[in-house]
């Protein structure tokens, strides 16, 4: 029985003792831009809970997909090109997660792309969603940019080689959409980020392969414009384009899950894109 109790008391100060170096480890690891305004009372405070919304996907449906080395499959919400096609859209959500809005964009811009180009919407959040900005905020700030990573790398994987990819992203989605582009390597032909995070590792800038178009709100009170400034001369000395195009409007004003949806500059927004994208997988 005193053996027994002494292992017992081994045992639980050892696993003490992992936990308490895991914590540690975890706290001094960086945290992102955006992890960092994951909790920002005023960052939650501008980001209202979505509207309701019914949707019912008319060609798109869920897939999984292999990991290697993610321990569990991916997940992305698949909309098919009409006929067979080496174009491919990645789109990344905000930081709702995957939800019906994400799902609806994605067969919306299927349709935009004349259903000439395949889509896939990524989950980030593993089939979590959120629906308050307190929620989001925790699935934000405890998203391990190395899982992340992984399970685009298994998109891609699944996707293949021979492709011709651009990225699409919102918010934390257009931080990931930088993220895709660089993950496609010499395949990422366009990147298109809205109001994302501006990456400031000058290595992986280094890395990209492709044009960037850049869409912010003159308002945004979370976006730095030197901060995107910076983003810009970086984007345009390793080699590529980047078109900036700001409109009178605050963070987040192209999300339609936003009751404070700017449908004007979203809708101007959404024709820059459209044309940037058709012109880098030259569809007329």
């Amino acid at each position: 029985m005193a053996m027994k109790k002494l292992f017992t008391f081994f045992l639980s100060a050892f696993l003490l003792f992992a936990l308490n170096k895991a914590t540690a480890q975890s706290c001094c690891k960086k945290p992102t831009d955006m992890q960092l305004l994951a909790f920002n009372k005023a960052f939650k405070d501008a980001h209202l809970p979505p509207n309701p919304i019914s949707f019912t996907p008319e060609k798109g449906s869920m897939i999984q997909f292999h990991v290697p080395g993610g321990g569990y499959d991916g997940n992305a919400f698949y909309v098919p090109a009409d006929s067979p096609s080496d174009k491919v859209l990645l789109i990344f959500h905000e930081w709702w997660g995957l939800n019906d809005y994400i799902r609806k964009e994605a067969e919306k811009w299927q349709k935009l792309l004349g259903g000439k180009v395949s889509i896939y919407a990524i989950d980030l959040y593993d089939g979590k969603e959120a629906v308050t900005p307190d929620e989001a905020g925790k699935l934000m700030g405890s998203l391990d940019p190395n899982r992340g990573e992984t399970i685009i790398n298994g998109l891609l994987q699944r996707i293949g080689n021979g492709k011709h990819i651009a990225t699409l992203g919102w918010c934390m989605g257009g931080s990931w959409s930088f993220t895709g582009a660089v993950a496609a390597g010499h395949e990422a032909v366009g990147c298109v980020m809205y109001y994302g995070f501006p990456e400031k590792n000058p290595d992986r800038i280094k890395a990209l392969r492709c044009d960037v178009l850049y869409i912010r709100g003159s308002k945004d009170a979370f976006i730095k414009a030197a901060d995107v400034d910076a983003f810009e001369t970086k984007v345009k000395v390793s080699g590529h384009d980047f078109t900036l195009d700001s409109f009178d409007a605050v963070h987040a004003f192209a999300n339609p899950s936003n009751p404070n949806y700017d449908i004007k500059s979203a809708t101007d927004a959404q024709n820059i894109s459209l044309k940037f994208l058709k012109d880098k997988f030259s569809i007329e």
